[in-house]
C-alpha cells in the first residue's frame, strides 16, 4: 500500500499540471478523497457513507465511482474514494451546495454526536489519460 502511495503521489505530482492544461476547466474531473479517521472511528464513517452520503453526493452533481478499504491493516483508518464531476467548476459548485445541504448537517451532526469521525482529508483532482477506462 505504501509503495502505490508513493507512486500516486508521484505521478500526481508530475502530470497534473499537464493534464490540468491539456483537459480544461470544462473537461470532465475525478477527485480521489483519502479520508483517516480517529481511531475505531471507521465503520462509523463506512455507515454515513452508505445510508446517506453517497446519496447527497449523487444529488449534488457528484458521481459515485467507488470506493475502498485498505487490506493492510496498518493503513485500516482511511478510506480512500473516487467521485466524478463534469468539470472542476461543476466540482468546486457540488461541494458548496453539499457542504450547504440541510440533510447533509443534520446527518453530520448525529453521526457526530459521540465525537468527531474524520481526523484529517486529502483531495486530489485527476483526468483520465486516453488509454483509461474511464475515459
Amino acid at each position: 500500500m505504501r509503495r502505490l502511495m508513493c507512486v500516486l503521489s508521484l505521478l500526481l505530482g508530475m502530470s497534473l499540471p499537464v493534464a490540468q492544461v491539456q483537459a480544461g476547466e470544462s473537461a470532465v474531473v475525478y477527485e480521489l478523497r483519502i479520508y483517516t479517521t480517529h481511531p475505531d472511528k471507521m465503520p462509523d464513517l463506512l455507515a454515513r457513507f452508505k445510508h446517506h452520503t453517497c446519496k447527497l453526493f449523487e444529488r449534488h452533481g457528484m458521481e459515485n465511482v467507488g470506493y475502498w478499504v485498505p487490506v493492510e491493516q496498518k493503513e485500516g483508518d482511511k478510506l480512500f474514494y473516487l467521485l466524478k464531476h463534469k468539470s472542476r467548476a461543476a466540482a468546486e459548485a457540488s461541494w458548496k451546495a453539499f457542504s450547504e445541504d440541510a440533510e447533509w448537517k443534520k446527518v453530520k451532526a448525529e453521526s457526530e454526536a459521540n465525537g468527531p469521525i474524520v481526523a484529517n482529508v486529502e483531495s486530489r483532482f485527476l483526468t483520465a489519460t486516453d488509454f483509461s477506462r474511464l475515459h
